[in-house]
């Protein structure tokens, strides 16, 4: 076998959730909408945050960048995995795969990076109120926005161009729903105890720094809440981090579960179902979190319902 095919793999063939027919168009029908789902709550967010002038501050700034982040991951995966459920062939160009593993991998590690970032201000809202408005100012919030975008992409750039320089042999059948790392460097032939160190470390760099960081604000957060005295500031300032502590265990906890140990990760199908919940559920539940949680977004939305609603009856009479 020449040196030309063991490293070079035209296609990969995503083997996906099953191969029965009619569970595939079960499937097929389940996540479409769950996917619409996930960009019309995500991008309505997004107006919405431009729209009212109430939510002009940090904490919907970062929100903003966490919706685009949550499109944009969904969007990476989900419309490949549907039109593998109902082709034939369900190939996938070695080109298109590194490109599905780059920007999935790099917006996961953005939003990891962007979750700590929004702890962040939740601390400084909660245990320094009076000093938020010079704390969080427009360029510091451009900064730590910028700082999440750049720290993902790039450690995503090293990643896939690691992972893609492994010889695949002949191996073309990745046993996952997407071109995710794991999945990807177990088709090599070759001893991947190195890759598997640089995941770990990039795990450890993206994921648990941040998360650490989290604990940390939350730690803080939570002592100063427990020394106001009334009840009702108690519960004004849990509500001011509910939402985002949801988003927290939600995106961290499948996450971690997932990457920290390579060796002793869990069966193929539970990796599938991980990173099912990952890519379509999670996106699709942040904005819901975020609405139903979150009382400024609700009056928002009752605001812009009720400006929609009078501009209708305008034009009706």
């Amino acid at each position: 076998m020449g040196a030309d095919n063991q490293s070079w793999v035209r296609e990969f063939i995503l083997l996906g959730l099953s191969s029965d027919w009619d569970i595939q168009v079960a499937l097929f029908i389940l996540f479409l909408v769950m996917y619409l789902l996930t960009v019309l709550g995500n991008v309505l967010i997004v107006l919405l945050i431009r729209l009212d002038s109430r939510l002009h501050t940090p904490m919907y700034f970062f929100l903003t960048n966490l919706s685009l982040v949550d499109v944009s991951y969904a969007t990476s995966i989900v419309p490949q995995m549907l039109v593998h459920f109902l082709a034939g062939h369900k190939g996938i160009p070695y080109v298109s795969c590194a490109a599905q593993l780059f920007f999935s991998l790099g917006l996961g590690g953005i939003e990891f990076v962007l979750l700590a970032v929004m702890a962040y201000d939740r601390y400084v809202a909660v245990c320094d109120p009076l000093r938020y408005s010079v704390i969080m100012h427009g360029g510091l919030c451009a900064r730590l926005a910028v700082t999440s975008w750049v720290s993902g992409s790039v450690n995503s750039l090293v990643q896939t161009t690691i992972t893609f320089q492994l010889p695949m042999c002949t191996n073309k059948y990745i046993d996952h729903i997407s071109c995710e790392i794991l999945a990807v460097v177990r088709l090599a032939c070759v001893d991947t105890s190195s890759n598997e160190v640089a995941i770990m470390v990039s795990s450890i760099v993206l994921l648990m720094t941040p998360f650490c960081l989290v604990l940390l604000s939350y730690v803080r957060i939570v002592s100063t809440i427990l020394k106001i005295q009334s009840t009702e500031g108690r519960k004004k300032a849990f509500h001011t981090c509910a939402s985002h502590l949801t988003v927290v265990v939600l995106c961290y906890g499948m996450a971690i579960f997932t990457y920290i140990q390579p060796n002793s990760s869990p069966s193929v199908l539970q990796e599938k179902l991980i990173s099912l919940f990952y890519a379509i559920l999670t996106p699709m539940l942040n904005p819901m979190i975020y609405s139903l949680r979150n009382k400024e977004v609700k009056r928002a939305w009752q605001k812009l319902l009720g400006q929609l609603f009078g501009l209708l009856s305008k034009l009706a009479t």
